[in-house]
């Protein structure tokens, strides 16, 4: 897997059963499936790079434990031959993964992301995609999340903490978009 000619790569981030356990809440953005299928059918035709990335979460009980069966992939995004898996145990793919060599030594440097959650993993691997030198594309309606409870037990909406995450990224760790405008664009 090398670049041809600052071809973009794909990194789709934690797209795991694991995440429809009742414990996280109602997910927000209903068209996140629809989204991400598009995006990745439309770089599986076009023969473009793709990484997996799986959550391996430590934490006892966690439905994203390797044992159980919250770890498999969706179905619909399990990886195919040639496409790279790489496993993370925290919220960024570029701690403890070698990611970030592997990406940079095969000439990468242009990253489209969509995944699970938003204000998580989706948002510490970008900012830090951001900070290792990487031009960042997030697929803002190809990633959802879940409502959250602030310290004072205020809970905020999952709508609202996904648009903030969004918010806090574009211009500073990436750049947002939307399926319609990145397939377009291809």
């Amino acid at each position: 897997m090398s670049s041809q000619a600052n071809e973009p790569l794909l990194l789709l981030i934690d797209l795991q059963k694991g995440f429809d356990h009742p414990k996280w809440g109602a997910r927000n953005n209903p068209e996140f499936v629809d989204n991400a299928k598009r995006v990745l059918a439309h770089w599986r035709a076009t023969k473009q790079p793709i990484v997996h990335v799986r959550h391996a979460s430590t934490e006892p009980g966690s439905p994203l434990a390797p044992a159980e069966q919250g770890y498999e992939f969706y179905d619909w995004a399990t990886p195919e031959d040639g496409e790279m898996e790489v496993v993370k145990q925290v919220n960024s793919c570029f701690i403890g993964t070698g990611l970030s060599d592997h990406l940079k030594h095969h000439g990468f440097n242009q990253l489209v992301v969509l995944g699970l959650t938003t204000n998580h993993c989706i948002s510490t691997s970008v900012r830090m995609a951001g900070n290792l030198g990487f031009d960042v594309t997030l697929v803002g309606d190809a990633c959802a999340t879940f409502p959250r409870h602030s310290p004072d037990g205020t809970e905020y909406s999952a709508d609202l903490i996904h648009d903030t995450a969004l918010t806090n990224l574009h211009g500073e760790f990436c750049t947002v978009s939307n399926t319609n405008d990145l397939i377009n664009a291809q």
